[in-house]
C-alpha cells in the first residue's frame, strides 16, 4: 500500500510464502460478517485485492453485478488479474491509492476491504473514501486483524520476539498491526454512523493446520519483504530471522500447539 506522498511500504510483500497464506483466505473462513448482505446484481469494489480468492469469492455471490479489484502497485494488480484469470472471474482491474480513489462518487454497492487498514498511512481518510464511492444503501466492510491480540500455546520465546519485531516493522512503515480494536473508532471519525461491530478468529490447532501456519510463517519471517527489511534497517539479524523461524517450526510440531488470531469486522450501511 502507499500514501499519498507514495512513501508508504506494504509490510509483508508479494513473495511467495505471503501469497500461500493470502490464497488461502475464502469468502467463508474470512468474510462470513459480510456474506448475508450479498445478492446477485450488486455492483463491488474489492480494495487490496491480493492473489484474487476473496475478490473470487465474493464476485461469484454478486454475480452478474460489475466487480472491480483494486490494488496499489501494478505489479500487485498482476498478482490479482492472475488469480481472477484462474477463477474464470471478470473484473476491472485498477491501480490506485485508496486514500484518494480515482473513481466516482456514489458508485458501488458493497465496498470492501480485507487486511488493508492495517497497512495505510490514513485509515481514517480510507475509510472516508471508501465510503465516498459508496451508492447511498450500501456497505462498506473491513476487517483487520489486531496483533497484539493473538494468543497462542506453548508460550515460546522466540514466537514473543516474532510479535515485537513484526510490530516494531509494520510500524516503521506506518501501519497499525492492532487495526482490529480500532475500526469502531476510526470509522466514527471517519463519519460513519450506522455501524455494525463484530470480531471473529482464525484458529490453528490441529497438527495439518500447524503444519502449514508454522511452515509459512517460518518461511515468511526469512524469505519476505518484511524480512529484508528487518536486516536491512537492523531490526534483526538474518541468525535472528533463522532463530524465529526455528521457534515457529517447533510450535508447529508441539503437539499442544494452538494459535488463535483475532480479528474486528466492521459493516457500516453508508
Amino acid at each position: 500500500m502507499t500514501d499519498p506522498a507514495g512513501a508508504h511500504r506494504y509490510t509483508h510483500g508479494h513473495a511467495e510464502s505471503v501469497l500461500r497464506s493470502h490464497r488461502w483466505r475464502t469468502a467463508e473462513n474470512s468474510a462470513a460478517y459480510l456474506l448475508d448482505r450479498l445478492r446477485p446484481g450488486l455492483a463491488l469494489l474489492d480494495v487490496g485485492a491480493g492473489p484474487g480468492t476473496l475478490t473470487a469469492d465474493l464476485a461469484e455471490r454478486v454475480a452478474p453485478g460489475p466487480v472491480t479489484a483494486l490494488e496499489a502497485t501494478p505489479s500487485a494488480l498482476e498478482v490479482t488479474r492472475t488469480g481472477l484469470a484462474g477463477r474464470g472471474v471478470a473484473a476491472e482491474l485498477v491501480v490506485g491509492d485508496v486514500h484518494a480513489l480515482d473513481l466516482p462518487d456514489g458508485t458501488f454497492d458493497v465496498v470492501h476491504a480485507h487486511q488493508v487498514l492495517q497497512h495505510v498511512a490514513d485509515p481514517v481518510r480510507a475509510l472516508a473514501e471508501m465510503a465516498r464511492v459508496t451508492r447511498p444503501g450500501g456497505v462498506v466492510a473491513v476487517r483487520d486483524s489486531d496483533y497484539a491480540a493473538f494468543t497462542w500455546w506453548p508460550r515460546l520465546p522466540e514466537l514473543d520476539a516474532w510479535m515485537a519485531l513484526y510490530q516494531q516493522v509494520a510500524r516503521a512503515n506506518g501501519g497499525e498491526p492492532d487495526a482490529g480494536r480500532r475500526l469502531h473508532a476510526w470509522a466514527r471519525e471517519a463519519g460513519l454512523t450506522r455501524l455494525h461491530l463484530g470480531s471473529s478468529t482464525w484458529c490453528f490447532a490441529t497438527p495439518e493446520d500447524r503444519a502449514w501456519w508454522g511452515g509459512m510463517w517460518a518461511d515468511r519471517v526469512t524469505t519476505s519483504a518484511m524480512a529484508e527489511q528487518a536486516v536491512a534497517d537492523g531490526y534483526a539479524t538474518a541468525g535472528d530471522l533463522e532463530r524465529i523461524a526455528d521457534g515457529w517450526r517447533a510450535w508447529a510440531e508441539h503437539p499442544d500447539g494452538w494459535i488463535s488470531l483475532l480479528h474486528g469486522e466492521v459493516v457500516a450501511e453508508v
